[in-house]
C-alpha cells in the first residue's frame, strides 16, 4: 500500500534497518531518548491481530518477542515496553521501548511529556544496530 507511511517505513530509513524476519521488519528509532527503541512492524499492510490467519499471528508475535529479549539482553532495561495502537498510523507495529529506572519519565508512559529528541552521529546508530543484529542472530 503506497499510501501507508510505515508500509514505506523499511525503504525511507533504510540506514536504521535491523532485521528482515520472515513476517515483520524491525528498525531502530531514529529518536534515541530511550537506549534501544525499535519499530517492528508486519512486512504485509495490515492493521489488526484477528486480521491474520492463526499461525501467521504465532509467527508475528514471536519476531516481536526475539526482538524484546534482543533489546533486553543489549540494554538491561528494568522493564520492556510493547506498544501496540495504530489509531494515527493504521499498519500493525509495535513500539518497543526499553526502559530504565534512571530515566526522568521514569515510571511514566513514553509520551506522558515531551521530551527532547537524542539523536546519534552516523557511526552511534550502526554500533547500536549492529548490537541488536548480533543479538537476534545468536540469542
Amino acid at each position: 500500500m503506497t499510501d501507508c507511511p510505515m508500509c514505506r517505513k523499511w525503504q525511507d530509513d533504510a540506514d536504521l534497518q535491523i532485521a528482515e524476519l520472515e513476517q515483520c521488519y524491525v528498525l531502530l528509532n531514529r529518536d534515541q531518548f530511550f537506549p534501544g527503541y525499535c519499530f517492528v512492524f508486519t512486512r504485509e499492510h495490515v492493521t489488526e491481530l484477528f486480521h491474520l490467519d492463526v499461525a501467521t499471528r504465532q509467527a508475528v508475535i514471536e519476531e516481536v518477542n526475539d526482538v524484546a529479549a534482543a533489546l533486553a539482553a543489549v540494554f538491561k532495561p528494568a522493564k520492556m515496553n510493547y506498544e501496540l495502537l495504530g489509531n494515527m498510523l493504521p499498519h500493525m507495529h509495535w513500539h518497543l521501548v526499553p526502559r530504565f529506572t534512571t530515566e526522568p519519565l521514569w515510571p511514566k508512559p513514553i509520551w506522558s511529556e515531551p521530551h527532547d529528541e537524542v539523536q546519534l552521529t552516523g557511526a552511534e546508530y550502526a554500533e547500536r544496530i549492529e548490537l541488536i543484529k548480533d543479538k537476534l542472530r545468536d540469542p
